[in-house]
């Protein structure tokens, strides 16, 4: 019998094109990782994996196997969650992965409900950004994500997966008490269009969307300071160093010296999502962390008819 542990492996090596890349997504250690392979072309009786300069490369058979692997995996994962489902009850693992704000302002509250509901269910937290989630979901490095796109910004979503919208997310721009929008009851963007901004790195999701928010008015913003946290934006705000756009979940109480304006027109808007592969629809497990994920206490405005 085929071991699907060691299919995952070499799928994975396939997928990443190195042992030691394939070990690090799956938690193994490369050692590990080989042993499987090994283990495969023993009861396969051909070889799967052939060294190709420094690294290594699947062979005819590696990718012969490797493309029906993915099937294999798919329908296995399905049975398991069909067998799940006859217990009526969330037990074992999932493997999630959240962007670094829903982690705080969703996640942690869902998974302190979880923990006392479902005591038979580990739920392990990773944080990555919307589309690495995506990524990680579709390729089975994890079970289930929490993303975010801003309006009407697209995230594209492979065609198994399924999704669940968690609720809208609103950034308001943040400034200095002394400055003068400190009093306003809102403030549009070509209002801003002069400011000094603090902005995550160029390419990030957040920053693309401050960047189309200027471009929609004909202008760029003035970014003078970049950094990776939220945090480090309230920061510098504080010191009146710069305005900054954050998102209201996860963001937590203000400093005393930095006072949140609304924005309008438009007003910044991003979807918060969780989604999960098909295969797992059945999982009680599963289900059970999307629900808790639903229902946690925090800033998203809800679906209409949502009952938390």
């Amino acid at each position: 019998m085929i071991d699907a542990v060691a299919l995952r492996s070499l799928v994975a090596v396939d997928r990443l094109g190195s042992v030691a890349a394939a070990a690090d997504s799956l938690g193994y250690t490369a050692s590990a990782v080989s042993q499987q392979v090994k283990r495969l072309e023993a009861r396969a009786g051909v070889a799967l994996l052939e060294k190709y300069g420094r690294g290594v490369m699947l062979t005819e058979a590696g990718r012969l196997l490797a493309a029906s692997a993915h099937d294999l995996l798919a329908q296995m994962e399905r049975l398991e969650s069909q067998l799940q489902s006859t217990t009526g009850r969330p037990a074992g693992r999932i493997r999630l992965a959240s962007f670094a704000t829903a982690a705080r302002g969703v996640v942690a509250p869902a998974l302190a409900v979880l923990r006392a509901s479902a005591p038979e269910l580990e739920v392990t937290l990773s944080e990555a950004e919307p589309w690495d989630a995506v990524s990680l979901v579709a390729t089975g490095q994890v079970d289930l994500a929490v993303v975010h796109n801003w309006e009407p910004l697209p995230l594209a979503i492979p065609d198994h997966l399924t999704c669940r919208h968690l609720g809208s997310d609103y950034a308001d721009v943040l400034v200095h008490r002394e400055h003068p929008l400190a009093g306003r009851e809102r403030v549009s963007a070509a209002e801003l269009a002069g400011e000094r901004w603090v902005s995550v790195a160029p390419g990030s999701i957040c920053h693309q969307w401050l960047t189309k928010m200027f471009h929609d008015i004909g202008r760029a913003p003035r970014i003078e300071h970049f950094a990776a946290e939220f945090a480090s934006h309230i920061a510098l705000v504080a010191q009146g160093l710069a305005v900054a756009l954050v998102p209201r979940v996860g963001r937590g109480e203000l400093p005393a010296g930095v006072v949140a304006v609304p924005v309008v027109d438009p007003v910044p808007t991003r979807t918060v999502t969780a989604v999960w592969r098909r295969t797992m629809g059945e999982s009680p497990a599963l289900a059970a962390v999307v629900e808790a994920l639903a229902d946690a206490p925090s800033s998203l405005v809800r679906p209409k008819g949502d009952r938390s």
